[in-house]
């Protein structure tokens, strides 16, 4: 660059530096080709931004193969002159597995960790889930009130189902 543009490479490097550019590094990304993506965006964010009254609104996710890492040699401590030094390499003690459930109103996480990485676990975090959350309308009039409530919502403005 700095040939290019006759400047020194001192130049190009504060300019880079003052404009967090990294030229040499690229990421990779991929657009959905779901023709109803953004539709479907809309809906979540929309949900996550202004959830219906009295609505428990969750996100869920998981965090696989989180690695317990341990350094292979002690650290050596810091003395006057010479900074704390670490070993380059690691030994690995294991993994990991966390689900979480972001509660979006309040920011509360309800978390747990498994060893393993299946449905079994995810079933267990389910029902951890439906333990911790409140139990508010759970009974037959109320569900068949939200059941009504959604389906009179849903015909003030209908769209035709497309199945994927």
């Amino acid at each position: 660059m700095a040939a290019a543009t006759g400047m020194s490479q001192s130049a190009i490097s504060r300019i880079w530096r003052a404009f967090a550019l990294a030229p040499h590094r690229s990421q990779t990304f991929k657009l959905s080709t779901d023709p109803l993506f953004i539709d479907k965006v809309r809906d979540v964010v929309g949900l996550y931004l202004d959830p219906p009254e009295k609505a428990l609104v969750l996100c869920v996710d998981e965090k696989s193969q989180i690695q317990a890492l341990d350094r292979s040699q002690p650290v050596l401590p810091m003395v006057p002159g010479i900074p704390e030094r670490r070993s380059h390499d690691y030994v690995r003690a294991g993994t990991t597995t966390l689900f979480a459930a972001l509660e979006v109103a309040t920011g509360k996480v309800i978390g747990s960790l498994h060893r393993r990485h299946r449905a079994v676990e995810f079933k267990k975090f389910l029902t951890k889930l439906d333990k911790e959350v409140p139990a508010d309308h759970r009974s037959v009039q109320a569900l068949e009130r939200d059941i009504h409530d959604w389906l009179a919502d849903w015909n003030d403005n209908p769209r035709p189902f497309v199945w994927t």
